[in-house]
C-alpha cells in the first residue's frame, strides 16, 4: 500500500526581509517625485523666462516702431535751434550792407541827388539789364538794398527801353536807373537819345560799358561814354575799363562771369558807386 508524499515546504523566509523592501519602494517613489517635481520646475522657469523675454522684446520693438516718442523732443529742440540761427544770420547780413552802402553810395547822398520829376520814385533804384546783369544781380541786390532788377538773357536795348516805359507809366520806377544793356548787339547814338528821353526827369542814369568778343564791343562803348557826356545827369561805370585789367573775372567767352565770383562782386561794387 503506498502513500503519496507531501511536496516539501518551502523554507522559512527570513525574519525582516519583507520590511527591508518596502524601504527601498519608498525611496524609489521618493526619487521618481523628485525628478517630476525638477522637470515640472524646470518647465515653469522656462515658461516664466520665455514670458519675460517676450515683454522685453515687445517693449524694444515699440520703441523701434514709435522712435518719434524719443525723437520728437530733439527734433522740436533742433527746430528751435535753428530758427534763431537763420534769424541771427539775416541782421548780420543786413548790418554789413548797411555799413557798406555810404561808402559805396557817396553819389546818392553826396552831392545830393536832383529831385526827380513825375513818374520816378524817390530813394527807389530800378536796374535793367542782360544775362551780365544777372551774374552780378546778388552782390548788386547787397550792395543796393531795395533794388529792382529786370534782367534777362539775351535782352535787347530796345527791350530795354519798354520795360522802363512801362515801369514809368505805372509808377514803379525808381528815380536812380542802371542801364547794362548792348551787350547781344550793336546800338547807335539815337538808341541813346530815346533811353534818354524815356528816363527824363530821372535823378541820375547809371550806363555800364560792356566788355564782349563782339565787334560792336567798342562802338557801343563810344556811343555810351559820348551820350553821357551830354546829359549831367547820366553817369558812366566804365565795366570794360576795370575788367581789361583783370581778364581772369571772365570766363572764357569773355563776356560771362562767375556768380558771386570776385568779378561779380567788383562789378557789383563799381555799378552801386556810381548809383
Amino acid at each position: 500500500m503506498s502513500t503519496d508524499t507531501p511536496p516539501p515546504s518551502p523554507p522559512p523566509q527570513p525574519a525582516g526581509h519583507s520590511a527591508a523592501r518596502s524601504p527601498n519602494r519608498v525611496r524609489n517613489i521618493l526619487a521618481v517625485v523628485f525628478v517630476a517635481l525638477v522637470v515640472v520646475g524646470v518647465a515653469i522657469y522656462g515658461v516664466v523666462s520665455s514670458r519675460n523675454s517676450s515683454s522685453q522684446t515687445s517693449a524694444v520693438t515699440s520703441a523701434h516702431h514709435h522712435p518719434e516718442t524719443s525723437s520728437s523732443p530733439s527734433s522740436k529742440h533742433t527746430a528751435t535751434t535753428t530758427a534763431p540761427t537763420t534769424t541771427t544770420v539775416a541782421p548780420t547780413t543786413t548790418t554789413g550792407v548797411a555799413t557798406a552802402a555810404p561808402e559805396g553810395h557817396g553819389p546818392i547822398t553826396s552831392p545830393p541827388l536832383p529831385a526827380p520829376g513825375p513818374g520816378f520814385n524817390a530813394g527807389q533804384v530800378t536796374a535793367v539789364g542782360d544775362s551780365v546783369m544777372l551774374d552780378y544781380q546778388t552782390p548788386l541786390q547787397q550792395d543796393i538794398p531795395g533794388i529792382n532788377v529786370q534782367a534777362a538773357v539775351s535782352e535787347q536795348w530796345s527791350a530795354g527801353e519798354q520795360e522802363l516805359e512801362t515801369l514809368k507809366s505805372e509808377g514803379q520806377l525808381g528815380a536812380v536807373v542802371i542801364v547794362g544793356l548792348s551787350t547781344n548787339g550793336p546800338i547807335a547814338s539815337s538808341d541813346f537819345d530815346a533811353m534818354m528821353s524815356i528816363l527824363s526827369g530821372a535823378s541820375r542814369v547809371v550806363f555800364v560799358t560792356i566788355h564782349v568778343d563782339r565787334p560792336w564791343q567798342d562802338p557801343n562803348n563810344g556811343v555810351l561814354a559820348a551820350g553821357v557826356s551830354q546829359y549831367p545827369r547820366a553817369v558812366l561805370a566804365d565795366w570794360y575799363g576795370l575788367v581789361s585789367q583783370n581778364p581772369g573775372w571772365l570766363y572764357s567767352d569773355s563776356t560771362h562771369l562767375p556768380i558771386d565770383g570776385p568779378g561779380a562782386q567788383a562789378l557789383a561794387n563799381l555799378v552801386a558807386s556810381k548809383a
